[in-house]
């Protein structure tokens, strides 16, 4: 029989089957990887996998790893609330005598009694300062990536089982990506269709915080399900969906194969980058993940290429829906939901904590809301207005969240003036001005033409000489339209309204 592999596992197939017979529900809008049989190479990275009698873990190494992969079956030598060692085994360390601060998943070669005939692997499992018996600078020789929740499970009787390198394939040049669904599938082949990323800091077994709000800007950019080959160099791949955003570092370390990263400064701050190679640390570069699955796709993509991808854990942010849809999909993840009112048709504002690496370490959210008359929700022409509705997206908050504000500036008539505050360098173009008329209930945005540029405005009524903010047209861009105008009569001068974008 014959058999492929399909995203790492064996599958078999029969006669002149197609990518499309094996991937019937295939979106043709996202590549798939195709590696032919006989063309690839296997080749080892740094990441070491130790298998243990409590479970399995993964090590980024920082040097060669070639010496550890002799150590056979060491026990679980000693154990405290801070470290896990197991040895002793014969190294050629020469240890400094003095204490050193360590992060949980450092992994130290250390010795007992300053004697390398006793030398240790030493598992951090809290930050903390000690003299492990390690070498000038610490001793660090790697970090634990995956499965951290092990070293806090390890006790007396508990040993290294095997000590094994990952694999990866190599690129080669019968290798490529692929949306064509008629393509024949060969023995041996292997497909691989998406990349799965695991969150800096997340594990089921014990969430770290520490890169809270940089990890929420992954998990928004990535929210979609799709990464975007934008630029594509011979180290890195680079989405730039979310660029001009301000991103702070919270983990700067080595950019090593598989590592995801979000630039915080200079030219290109919040676009994401992930790795094809390792390459050195940089100050501008903050770490937000790990490819788990699907490098070599990441290695294939040609540029502008859409790659499914999964990222761990989901995003939780519960602005913009309603408090039903909210209290049930907090609960859905065991946490505990508390919210200020239980009255019915509520809409969610605000939540506490607001990131979700800090809800999912803390188990429960709380839920701040408006009644639904409150919000009023609106279509944006991205068609016709692309460059617009960018703008006014980050202006009103809806770019982060699908809820928004606007401030109520003053009202006549049947027009209703917002005046958002503008960040110093935007510029907004003419861009979709009226042409004849401004449609009744139309969404407007004044441009540069006008001193009164970025003043939000919204006319009930249709207008042959004036835009919605009272604008002449060539004043005006026209950026989408609003649903419930009704809900606008009940406002009042100096409120903060609420916005949402349609779902269609």
């Amino acid at each position: 029989m014959e058999s492929i592999l399909l995203d790492g596992v064996s599958t078999e197939i029969t006669g002149t089957m197609t990518l499309g017979d094996l991937l019937p529900d295939m979106d043709q809008s996202t590549v798939i990887g195709v590696i032919r049989p006989g063309t690839f190479a296997q080749e080892t990275t740094r990441n070491l996998q130790i298998k243990t009698t409590s479970g399995e873990i993964v090590v980024e190494m920082l040097a060669d790893p070639t010496w550890i992969l002799k150590i056979t079956g060491p026990p679980l030598h000693y154990a405290d609330r801070n470290s896990a060692a197991f040895g002793p085994f014969v190294s050629d360390l020469a240890p400094e005598r003095r204490p050193h601060l360590y992060e949980r998943g450092d992994l130290i070669l250390g010795c007992v009694g300053y004697n390398p005939t006793e030398s240790h692997l030493v598992f951090s499992r809290t930050r903390h300062t000690a003299d492990h018996g390690a070498a000038v600078g610490g001793g660090v020789i790697g970090r634990v990536v995956s499965g951290r929740g092990v070293l806090d499970r390890w006790t007396s009787g508990d040993h290294i089982e095997a000590i094994s390198p990952i694999l990866s394939w190599a690129d080669t040049s019968r290798s490529f990506t692929t949306h064509d669904s008629t393509l024949l599938l060969e023995d041996g082949m292997a497909i691989i269709t998406h990349i799965e990323v695991t969150a800096e800091g997340y594990d089921p077994d014990g969430i770290s915080t520490r890169t809270a709000t940089s990890v929420e800007h992954l998990l928004l950019a990535l929210d979609s399900g799709h990464l975007t080959a934008d630029r594509v160099a011979s180290t890195h791949l680079r989405d730039e969906r979310m660029a001009g955003s301000q991103v702070p570092s919270e983990h700067t370390k080595g950019r090593r194969e598989g590592t995801v990263t979000v630039r915080t400064r200079g030219s290109g701050s919040g676009c994401i980058y992930i790795y094809k190679e390792d390459v050195p640390g940089i100050a501008s570069h903050t770490v937000v993940g790990q490819v788990t699955h699907g490098l070599e796709l990441i290695k294939l993509a040609k540029a502008r290429e859409r790659i499914a991808i999964q990222v761990t854990p989901s995003r939780f942010d519960m602005l913009g829906r309603s408090l039903d849809e909210a209290i049930s999909s907090g609960e859905a993840r065991g946490l505990k939901v508390t919210a200020d009112s239980e009255e019915p048709d509520r809409v969610v504002i605000d939540q506490t904590p607001p990131t979700t690496l800090e809800v999912l370490a803390a188990g429960e959210v709380a839920f701040q809301t408006v009644p639904l008359s409150q919000v009023i929700d609106l279509i944006l022409d991205d068609q016709n207005a692309p460059d617009s509705t960018a703008i006014f997206r980050r202006l009103t908050g809806l770019f982060w969240h699908d809820i928004g504000t606007l401030p109520l500036f003053f009202t006549f008539e049947d027009v209703f003036l917002f005046k958002p505050k503008i960040p110093t360098g935007v510029l907004i173009t003419p861009e979709n001005i009226p042409v004849e008329r401004a449609p009744a209930a139309a969404l407007g945005l004044t441009n540069d033409a006008r001193k009164g540029a970025g003043m939000v405005g919204i006319r009930l009524s249709e207008n042959s000489e004036f835009g919605p903010t009272s604008e002449p047209f060539d004043g005006t861009n026209l950026i989408g339209t609003v649903i419930n105008t009704d809900k606008l009569k009940t406002l009042k001068e100096g409120q903060i309204v609420y916005i949402r974008e349609a779902k269609r």
